[in-house]
């Protein structure tokens, strides 16, 4: 900022705020008082406060608490917050007080400076710009919309592009056989149509999840103030804030049927942050599968080639790494520490509060934004550019003994076996050996060994051993 100051007075004295600063005393005694990880609450967070205030001065002039003239300015300079002009007003540390009031305090003072700018007469943090309103509703609340906006702006629509991606990539390439494999050892052979068709299919549960997760992320704790009586705030503040954030995001937000629990709990969190997880874990297969069908090129499986990115060693020219995949394993990984940090931060409900929101807005909010962002790199630069290696299928097609079990109701289990481990032994195709060990007909042995075929199912509603 500068090295000038002015001085700003609290309830608790007067201290020095740099000069340039639009925060005042409560946001500079938080500074000081938390320089612990150079971590501040995210883009996304500051936006929906600024929103959220934005509400709020609305709501109470409509009932009549606000002057007009009053509510405008401090809707005018709380949108400006919401549009990310003055992020670098809100310079505190996630790690600070746990109900996230230096945050509140920190929009309430930055909306009254430049409110007060705007209207050329006072506007007061507390008395204007909070009224009606608690840290202990405003934050849980921000939480609330943060993420509810953030999961319906930025990570629905990555999934259903990462969903259609894998749609389009199945019917490009749905006919192709390949080696099926359980517990990574050759099984019997699948499409790499079926075979993405299960990686589309956790997509699209991981986006039912989320949307059954949304009626609880659109109740709000906005209007039980400080405990969740509402002491403060005119009896139909909360539905009429609830009025107009809708109206300011188009989003069809609602009171939390029960204030106390939307103040004290945070299980609301903590389970889209459990759908967070699963998504990740998803996404953890899908990009694992890739690496080992990507493996090689002439050591590993193989199977496909995925785009060359950049070169993947300092040392080993022409060395060319799966990188995109491995960013989403470890956006996955990071999505699963954040999950556990959202599980301890929601157990802290202590009686009429939860003390640890700053943490879990944080989490919550990256872990949104990394699976947004990682759907889009693993769609784009993974899926959409790999390339068959229809050789290397076919090759290993030819070579799998496993392809034995299509002729178990003919010969039986254990005269299978033999075939298998005879040819695996040998090292030759199953159905050379197949034919010198059973009296079935070279047309016959076609048949049941065709590798189209056996991908097509056999017997429905049987039962059939693991592995």
């Amino acid at each position: 900022m500068t090295s000038s100051f002015r001085v700003e007075r609290d309830s608790m004295g007067e201290l020095q705020v740099p000069a340039q600063a639009l925060w005042g005393a409560q946001t500079q005694r938080a500074v000081q008082n938390f320089p612990i990880s150079g971590l501040t609450m995210p883009r996304a967070f500051i936006g929906a406060l600024g929103l959220v205030k934005q509400a709020a001065a609305r709501a109470n002039t409509r009932l009549g608490l606000l002057d007009a003239a009053l509510a405008r300015a401090i809707e005018a300079a709380a949108g400006e917050v919401a549009a990310g002009r003055h992020d670098a007003q809100f310079p505190l540390d996630v790690f600070q007080t746990g109900s996230g009031t230096s945050t509140n305090m920190n929009a309430n003072e930055v909306i009254a400076t430049l409110a007060t700018r705007g209207l050329g007469k006072a506007v007061h943090p507390n008395d204007h710009v909070n009224m009606g309103q608690s840290s202990n509703d405003v934050i849980p609340t921000t939480i609330h919309v943060s993420a509810a906006l953030g999961v319906r702006r930025e990570l629905i629509p990555a999934l259903e592009h990462l969903r259609d991606v894998l749609a389009a990539k199945e019917r490009e390439v749905g006919t192709v056989v390949k080696t099926g494999r359980t517990h990574l050892m050759d099984a019997m052979p699948v499409t790499l149509g079926q075979e993405l068709s299960g990686w589309r299919a956790q997509i699209e549960s991981g986006l039912e999840r989320l949307a059954a997760t949304e009626p609880r992320l659109l109740a709000l704790a906005q209007g039980g103030t400080a405990v969740g009586t509402g002491i403060n705030a005119h009896p139909d503040f909360g539905a009429r804030f609830c009025e107009a954030l809708a109206e300011l995001t188009q989003v069809p937000f609602a009171p939390a049927r029960n204030y106390f629990e939307a103040l004290s709990s945070q299980d609301t969190a903590v389970e889209l942050s459990g759908q967070l997880k699963a998504i990740a874990v998803s996404l953890m297969k899908i990009a694992n599968d890739l690496r080992w069908m990507n493996s090689g090129p002439l050591a590993g499986l193989g199977e496909i080639s995925l785009p060359a990115l950049q070169p993947g060693s300092s040392i080993m020219p022409g060395k060319v790494n799966p990188v995109i995949p491995e960013a989403a394993a470890m956006v996955a990984a990071q999505v699963i520490g954040n999950d556990a940090t959202i599980t301890v931060a929601g157990q802290s409900g202590n009686f009429q509060l939860n003390v640890m929101l700053p943490v879990i807005a944080y989490n919550l909010l990256e872990s949104i934004r990394l699976l947004a962002n990682i759907s889009r790199a693993l769609a784009d630069r993974a899926i959409a550019g790999f390339k068959v290696n229809p050789a290397r299928l076919a090759e290993a097609l030819e070579r799998n003994p496993i392809l034995v079990t299509a002729l178990n109701p003919v010969i039986g289990y254990e005269k299978g076996a033999a075939i298998a481990k005879k040819a695996y032994a040998e090292g030759k195709p199953l159905r050379e050996v197949a034919q010198k060990m059973t009296d079935l007909p070279p047309e016959e042995l076609a048949r049941l060994l065709d590798p189209a075929e056996l991908t097509r199912g056999g017997i429905k509603g049987g039962t059939s051993g693991g592995g």
